[in-house]
């Protein structure tokens, strides 16, 4: 086994830095685009409307706070499961200066308004290039350090970091592949229907692959280290890893349901996702089962809160999901409030807590140091479970009631609500109250960097040799 020094944690350092900066970013333009949509006057110029402003938002969270959150802890998981340092940890450097200089051109593109339109993939085909570049980058060194590894048995973490690397591949590749017509604009190969459900395909296994295995890939690993309780089941995990790959390949197009995509593919993917329940709360259950007789750790382990709450809204999640796919409910509440309601569950609750988790465990592990302050790692716990609730319960009330009012009839057949704006305007308090839970949340991620700001200063320092 290779001794701890051997171990290179450079760029797991600055990936996890990239992500923090990108986070923020993220969610201040995440607060304004809330606030735009009641206070039209917050539309300052034309690179700050919502228009300009909503795909940043997505993107920098995805790409800008997601993403180099996984390269940093999949940087640092390979390594310690596979009990050996990076295959290649000059070329990890290499990648994390392409990272944050293709976040920058990404971000300054989509202010010009740069955008192909077709969601989590707005950027142009030179960005598009750079992403696929990048990705080989990482995924050389994911898989170098994989193949050289000390430990023969793979772990099941390791198993949804491949899947992460292969999938986020083949879907991104997959749905951007076009014609350029200039160095700013392309079209996409696809047309009409076809184009949607390509779209789709990629759009729900961007989350299946970025905001799935991702994080499971963190809580297998955090959940036994932190509670010092062995995993429930091995075997579970496995199987639930295998199901959930080939189930979540077949779920895209639940985002049709009543479009012009033939219905036979419409009910595949609702089928699969009606499947996708058992796989994905095969880890919940897993959960659930190495906390049996670790449960008072709730109370005194900060890093436990964070993980277990986080499996929790992932099974929320996975019921949810599922359900919005059955042509009944989804008539109801598609293209309405509920959808991101539902979303912003996954992505605060689910994703974000567990990568806090994962920063928490990690980070004071490799500064040599303690966490600067547990009360504020509480404090951060409290702000963004209670932000995260406010913001997606009033979603969905708002998202019913607007599902309701589009379908309401008079006696007579014609409609309740004939003006648009009729179903509209009651939306407002609703999105002030959702602002007022992205502010908190946010206040809490702000409290999330200060404290990892701080383990980072109080680390002893290294003398030069």
């Amino acid at each position: 086994m290779p001794q701890e020094n051997t171990y290179d944690y450079r760029a797991v350092k600055g990936f996890a830095i990239s992500s923090l900066f990108w986070g923020v970013v993220g969610l201040l333009i995440g607060i304004l685009i809330s606030l735009q949509l009641v206070y039209p006057q917050l539309n300052f110029t034309s690179w700050l409307t919502y228009g300009r402003l909503r795909p940043i938002h997505t993107n920098a969270l995805i790409y800008g706070f997601t993403i180099p959150a996984a390269f940093s802890l999949f940087f640092y998981l390979v390594q310690r499961l596979g009990r050996a340092p990076l295959a290649f940890p000059g070329l990890a450097q290499v990648t994390l200066y392409v990272f944050n200089i293709a976040i920058v051109l990404a971000a300054l593109s989509l202010f010009a308004g740069m955008n192909t339109s077709k969601e989590y993939s707005e950027l142009e085909w030179p960005l598009d290039i750079g992403v696929v570049v990048l990705w080989v980058m990482f995924s050389i060194n994911i898989i170098g350090t994989i193949m050289k590894r000390r430990e023969e048995q793979m772990y099941v973490s390791l198993w949804f970091i491949l899947a992460t690397v292969v999938g986020v591949a083949i879907v991104y590749i997959g749905n951007n592949l076009g014609v350029p017509v200039s160095w700013f604009k392309s079209y996409s190969i696809y047309a009409g229907a076809n184009d949607a459900n390509v779209q789709w395909w990629f759009g729900h296994n961007a989350v299946a692959f970025v905001f799935t295995t991702l994080p499971l890939a963190v809580f297998y690993y955090i959940l036994p280290k932190a509670t010092g309780a062995p995993l429930y089941s091995h075997r579970l995990s496995i199987i639930g890893f295998w199901s959930l790959v080939f189930a979540y390949l077949w779920t895209g197009a639940h985002h049709l349901v009543y479009t012009p995509l033939p219905d036979w593919i419409q009910t595949v993917a609702i089928a699969f996702s009606l499947f996708l329940i058992a796989p994905s709360w095969a880890s919940v259950i897993n959960g659930y089962g190495t906390m049996n007789g670790q449960w008072e750790q709730m109370r005194s382990n900060y890093l436990v809160k964070f993980i277990v709450m986080g499996i929790t809204f992932y099974g929320l999640q996975t019921l949810q999901g599922p359900s919005q796919a059955v042509r009944a409910f989804s008539a109801l509440i598609h293209y309405t409030d509920w959808v991101p309601g539902h979303v912003h569950m996954g992505t605060m609750g689910w994703v974000t807590m567990t990568i806090s988790a994962g920063f928490y465990y990690m980070l004071p592990r490799i500064y040599k140091t303690e966490l600067y302050s547990v009360k504020l790692a509480d404090l951060h716990f409290w702000l963004v479970l209670v932000g995260q609730l406010i913001y997606s319960v009033t979603m969905w009330i708002t998202g019913i009631r607007q599902g309701a009012m589009w379908q309401a009839v008079n006696p007579d057949g014609s409609l309740a609500y004939p003006n648009f704006i009729q179903t509209l305007t009651p939306n407002y308090p609703f999105w002030n109250m959702r602002a007022a839970g992205g502010v908190i949340f946010f206040a809490g991620f702000l409290v999330f960097v200060y404290n990892i700001a701080q383990t980072i200063r109080q680390a002893p320092q290294r003398r030069p040799s």
